[in-house]
């Protein structure tokens, strides 16, 4: 029993681990800041807003094909920047 007491506990502080920096994004991006940047990305036509009809009013925002073009982009950007940090750490 104790070491499985100890797996639990090990495991419920990796996911917190993972999820606290996801939390904290969120709370930073929360009210007029992730307003106004769906509202640029939206008039960029990089993703689609579609509100529904519903109580409450609910609002849906999906990625457009040309938003979706950005794929090579960002995955490319992503490998810079983790190689990037390596390099940095390395220091």
């Amino acid at each position: 029993m104790i070491a499985e007491k100890n797996v639990t506990q090990r495991d419920h502080k990796q996911c917190m681990g993972m999820l606290l920096p996801v939390r904290d994004a969120l709370d930073f991006l929360s009210g007029k800041l992730l307003s106004k940047e769906l509202r640029d990305l939206e008039q960029n036509q990089l993703v689609k807003r579609t509100v529904y009809d519903s109580v409450p009013v609910r609002v849906e925002y999906s990625l457009t094909d040309y938003g979706s073009s950005l794929d090579k982009v960002i995955v490319e950007l992503r490998a810079w920047g983790v190689q990037h940090r390596r390099r940095i750490m390395k220091k």
